[in-house]
């Protein structure tokens, strides 16, 4: 059975060649290690073969899991990369290194409510939604410059980029047009005061498509932990 540990060394050597493969430094892409649905002795595992980044889901789950976890594995950045209620907004403001998928400023100005509250700054990044998908939440890219601006105004959090999750597909060239329109769009949307220097986008089918196109985080789940146990 191939262990936790030998699917992120495949995957930090892929990660690695595709950087490489696209004139970038490996240093510049973090891999975001998607614990979701699994134990607390995974993220142990991951840790330990030199994983530094782990995303969840959900916010409860992310409260537990950080309790469980060795020692070791407490120095980790944990990324909150779901879709998040406000009304657990109090969970995970100030309590991780990034929060990936803010759509509205309502979202925003909680969680720098709750990030001053505990003596921190939330850093934030604007989900977008480049595919356009009804049943995905998500800025439309026509909103995003207003939402962005006014993103930038709320205290206690700092945006620091975009995010977007194309539809899923077994072709990853397919969604290489959602990567590159969200780059292109952070390109316009950055300032010097504000460069909007992280672009998280790219999974585990497609994350070496998103790194070509500019990603500087990858959200890599299956690849790297197996297929996930279902929901209770």
């Amino acid at each position: 059975m191939t262990t936790i540990a030998a699917r992120w060394r495949a995957v930090r050597a892929e990660v690695d060649a595709a950087c490489l493969a696209a004139g970038r430094r490996p240093e510049d892409v973090t891999i975001v290690a998607v614990s979701k649905l699994h134990p607390a002795a995974a993220v142990d595992e991951v840790a330990a073969a030199g994983a530094t980044d782990v995303g969840e889901n959900y916010a409860q789950e992310l409260v537990a899991k950080r309790a469980a976890v060795a020692v070791a594995s407490a120095s980790l950045r944990w990324h909150f990369i779901g879709r998040l209620q406000r009304n657990k907004a109090r969970l995970v403001a100030g309590q991780v290194a990034l929060v990936h998928a803010v759509d509205t400023v309502d979202l925003a100005v909680e969680l720098g409510k709750r990030a001053r509250a505990a003596g921190a700054i939330q850093p934030i990044l604007c989900a977008v939604n480049v595919g356009g998908e009804a049943q995905k939440t998500g800025v439309a890219p026509g909103e995003a410059a207003a939402v962005v601006e006014a993103l930038r105004a709320v205290d206690g959090v700092r945006l620091d980029g975009l995010m977007t999750m194309p539809p899923p597909t077994d072709d990853p060239e397919t969604v290489r047009p959602a990567f590159r329109a969200l780059r292109e769009l952070r390109d316009t949307l950055a300032t010097v005061a504000s460069p909007l220097p992280h672009l998280s986008m790219g999974m585990s089918s497609d994350f070496v498509v998103a790194i070509a196109e500019g990603a500087t985080l990858v959200r890599v789940g299956t690849a790297i932990f197996g297929e996930r146990r279902s929901a209770a």
